[in-house]
């Protein structure tokens, strides 16, 4: 009788230990893998990026709109003949204008657009002048012409659009510049027509003028 007594309080006493290592095991939660989310969403040992990471711009990844590289401009539905700018913007008119551009990105995509000469060892043409909407012009057809640079003036910031085949499209606003027959170069609202003009810039080397002082 004492043995069975003995065989059963053990047996009872196996019982009790299991139980209570089993009742530990189920009240300790599993610890989370790195990576794993969380309750909140979040994922734990990603970074997250950092706030107020500059954006990539066209002109981070075009070199011809990054204002270091100096290029000529060609419709590319015309003569062949690139654009110069003496008193207008105009095609090919071999009037001894600037025909040298260098776009020159100020934030939002928007360009000024700097202009020079030839490099002929004749300082003026180191100095550059800037794209500017003719503001005598009347609306709806506006005509470009050259004037001292000042990317603060509105009427000095162009959009440059590139089109994925190598070519380009410009505006100002709400305007493009297109071709019309008979009257040249303007910048003139699309409304329901197409857009009929674009242009392709050849690089020309590096934008390191002096300008004179």
């Amino acid at each position: 009788m004492f043995t069975m007594k003995w065989v059963t309080g053990v047996a009872m006493l196996a019982c009790a230990s299991a139980l209570v290592g089993c009742q530990g095991g189920a009240d300790e939660a599993p610890r989370a893998a790195a990576g794993t989310p969380t309750p909140s969403g979040a994922v734990t040992g990603v970074p997250t990026p950092t706030a107020g990471a500059p954006a990539t711009s066209s002109a981070a990844v075009d070199p011809l709109l990054s204002g270091k590289r100096e290029v000529t401009i060609t419709r590319v539905q015309g003569s062949g003949k690139p654009l110069e700018i003496s008193g207008r913007l105009e095609e090919g008119g071999d009037t001894g204008g600037r025909i040298l551009f260098v776009p020159t990105p100020i934030g939002g995509d928007r360009y000024v657009i700097r202009a020079f000469g030839v490099k002929d060892g004749h300082p003026a043409n180191d100095d550059p002048s800037c794209w500017q909407v003719n503001g005598l012009d009347i609306e709806p057809e506006l005509t470009i012409g050259a004037v001292v640079c000042d990317q603060d003036d509105p009427i000095q910031r162009f959009t440059i659009i590139a089109k994925g085949d190598g070519t380009y499209a410009i505006g100002s606003e709400t305007r493009f510049l297109q071709h019309l027959p008979g009257n040249g170069l303007v910048l003139k609202e699309l409304g329901t027509s197409k857009l009929n003009t674009t242009f392709r810039f050849t690089d020309k080397g590096p934008a390191d003028r002096e300008p004179v002082n």
